[in-house]
């Protein structure tokens, strides 16, 4: 006898069902790709000051387009009722001629029609949002400055859109979400509150029940000492109340662990609150192994990228709120192994760039530039998205045109007037032809080549290439020294400064340019102490990266426990912008000429998410989209280790111990590989020998797999 489904279960399915027809027929507001990203991030980046002092972004702002036509070809069995919603002054016509009167509530005829709406508004980008049976607002209207765009060629892009469904919420009302959240501990004086919230965090500080008037001071404070320190803490805020008995909510969302309440003679408050402040995210991505401090270390690296991603990636959530392009490429890839948003990724991108035409590198940084081209290209490998590249492609021709324009006599770039060469904080000299700056041009005209032919331009990706080609070979012949054996620094007017930096030489080895003997000489370079050390994470970053991806897990295991566990063991409870372990008490927290300029919960601090998922795990895109990957999980040292990898097509959950390796897999074609002192055993799939020590097994999509074999533990 067959089993029955209960009415409750049928009709549970039925509204399943009836939910999934509506969400694929559900509107969305839409607008010209990066126009709200670039007005957003306007808005952000405008709210940064240094105590009362507004401190306003030193680079170009674009600005969004003021009118656009967003336009949509439909063929209809029958006449169809639309509901049109515009950001601004808007115009409907029904192929060619003006829908009159009411331009919200429309009628679209039987049969085959062209619909543009054209809308206005100089104060935020124009949007809109149409809704109907069939016909809704989505990413395949073609959007543009000129009537009819779709009919006019080059003049057509595709709309842009985000997960902005409600007609009466429009995109210049956006506002992060908020909820409240405790205080661990309230210290009262006679006129003061002074508020721990237990751990780094970020919003609007609430006082429960205010009574009284005059002023309300706020001291913020990423540190204790910074909190109590109005002289000279970062950020504060004052507000003057009328008399009030009620709920008094900060209007500014700021960073801190600590705040400093300061009130007015005879102003009194019952309790202190946080609304916390955050862009909703899934923590997909999972580390644990048999070392809890590199689970801390896991658990703090993802709280540190928690609170810095969102309306786009920030550098830290202290003190800019500014857009820089060196800070964002990193954390995309620490995103590709905990939240896999690919949407803060786009808008991050889309803001960072801007719109033509160019006349100054991103941020005015010369490197940041170059790795903007490079996030590109990696965002496609992760995601697979190649409707975003094939959109965003124009923008990369213009600033690639500007680069390319800007090189030397030889080539190659060096910082010209308006530029800032940045690279790392370090103490080192960046007149001339940086060797490290020629290695990311050179990988950045690989992304554009690579991005060129994903739009179909594949004359200008040949052209790419050979430049790319030509250049390397050009590092190679001026900047590697065989006596030093390693990269030397520079070259200014012709002369070489034969300085050894750790940059070029990470960099040329995580991007696999070394023929194996160099690459052999780079690793000791960069496991010794004849180049000077690198104290910020965002250059340790690459070091490690590069380290690890050299086979070096057991060193890495120890960096990482060095560095970023010392930060836990100095009181972190996020990961800092730079960390100098010989630094103690309150000159830790010192930078840029200002007591507490240090952030102390910086994006790129959050390092060990990519390096514990990449190369420890060991799971890595080979196609777009994970289509196809490896699993190449090390040790590194520890007993065992086991987390999950988010892709496109599911996650990816191993465990891996010294005897076995447990696996299972997403959609798409993967390749388990591994080393073991013997042939390892994996049930009844194959087993290639890859010669020495090496194998590999081919992994099915969603199956599960079991491996014993043999490892030897780096320690």
């Amino acid at each position: 006898m067959k089993p029955r489904l209960s009415t409750t279960v049928i009709a549970l399915l039925l509204s399943l069902l009836c939910n999934i027809a509506a969400a694929q027929n559900r509107a969305g507001w839409i607008w010209y790709p990066g126009d709200f990203e670039i007005w957003l991030s306007n808005q952000m980046q405008a709210t940064r000051s240094e105590r009362d002092a507004y401190f306003l972004p030193f680079w170009r702002l674009y600005s969004h387009q003021p009118q656009v036509n967003f336009a949509r070809r439909v063929e209809l069995a029958a006449p169809e009722d639309i509901v049109v919603h515009a950001e601004g002054k808007h115009a409907v016509t029904i192929d060619g001629k003006f829908a009159q009167g009411d331009q919200q509530r429309i009628t679209v005829p039987a049969g085959k029609h062209h619909i543009n709406i054209q809308v206005y508004n100089p104060a935020s980008p124009p949007a809109i949002h149409v809704q109907g049976k069939t016909i809704r607002s989505d990413d395949s209207w073609a959007v543009g400055p000129r009537p009819y765009p779709g009919a006019e060629g080059p003049q057509a892009v595709l709309a842009s859109s985000w997960n902005l469904h409600a007609p009466a919420a429009p995109p210049s009302q956006y506002k992060l979400p908020t909820r409240e959240i405790p205080a661990k501990t309230i210290a009262r004086g006679k006129h003061s509150l002074f508020v721990d919230f237990g751990q780094e965090t970020i919003g609007y500080v609430k006082l429960k029940n205010l009574r009284g008037h005059g002023k309300v001071s706020l001291y913020y404070g990423e540190s204790l000492e910074e909190a109590q320190s109005p002289e000279t803490c970062e950020i504060l805020d004052h507000y003057t109340v009328a008399d009030s008995r009620g709920d008094f909510t900060s209007d500014r969302s700021r960073a801190m662990r600590y705040v400093n309440i300061q009130l007015g003679e005879g102003m009194t408050a019952d309790d202190v609150t946080l609304m916390y402040e955050y862009l909703p995210l899934t923590r997909r991505g999972q580390f644990k192994s048999s070392d809890p401090e590199l689970n801390r270390i896991w658990d703090v690296s993802v709280r540190t990228l928690e609170l810095n991603t969102r309306e786009f990636f920030l550098d830290g959530i202290k003190r800019d709120h500014w857009l820089w392009a060196g800070d964002a490429v990193q954390t995309y890839l620490m995103n590709y192994y905990s939240f896999f948003d690919n949407d803060a990724v786009k808008r991050t991108t889309r803001a960072l760039r801007g719109a033509d035409p160019v006349d100054m590198h991103i941020n005015t940084i010369l490197d940041y530039s170059l790795y903007w081209f490079i996030g590109v290209q990696e965002y496609y490998l992760y995601s697979g998205d190649e409707a975003f590249v094939k959109s965003i492609y124009p923008r990369m021709v213009s600033l690639m045109d500007y680069v390319l324009a800007r090189r030397n006599a030889n080539g190659m770039l060096e910082g010209l007037p308006g530029d800032w060469v940045f690279v790392d904080w370090a103490d080192m000299p960046k007149d001339g032809e940086l060797s490290v700056i020629q290695l990311l041009f050179a990988r950045s005209l690989e992304a554009m080549a690579s991005s060129a032919d994903i739009a179909g331009d594949h004359q200008k990706a040949a052209g790419y290439r050979q430049i790319s080609d030509e250049l390397k070979a050009k590092i190679m012949a001026t900047f590697w020294d065989a006596g030093q054996q390693a990269f030397v620094h520079s070259r200014v007017q012709g002369q070489l400064n034969r300085l050894v930096t750790r940059h070029p030489n990470m960099f040329a080895l995580m991007l696999g340019y070394l023929d194996p003997a160099k690459e052999a000489a780079v690793k000791r370079l960069l496991m010794g102490d004849k180049a000077a050390k690198i104290t910020t994470p965002y250059m340790r970053f690459y070091e490690l990266a590069a380290l690890a991806q050299s086979g070096q897990h057991g060193y890495v295991t120890g960096q990482i426990k060095d560095y970023w566990g010392g930060m836990l063991r100095d009181g972190a409870t996020c990961f800092w912008e730079q960390y100098d372990p010989r630094q103690k008490g309150v000159e830790r927290y010192a930078m840029y000429g200002k007591a507490f300029g240090m952030s102390l919960c910086h994006a790129w601090g959050a390092s060990p998410v990519y390096l514990l998922g990449k190369y420890y795990l060991g799971v890595t895109p080979t196609r777009p989209g994970y289509a196809a990957y490896t699993v190449e999980p090390d040790l590194g040292g520890l007993e065992w280790m086991e987390g999950t990898v988010p892709t496109p097509r599911g996650d990816i959950a191993l465990r891996v111990s010294a005897k076995r390796i447990e696996i299972a897999t997403a959609d798409g074609q993967g390749v388990l590989r591994l080393s073991s002192a013997t042939p390892p055993r994996a049930g009844a799939a194959t087993v290639r020998s890859l010669g020495g020590d090496r194998y590999e097994v081919d992994l099915m999509p969603r199956s599960n797999l079991a491996v014993d074999y043999a490892a030897r533990i780096q320690h």
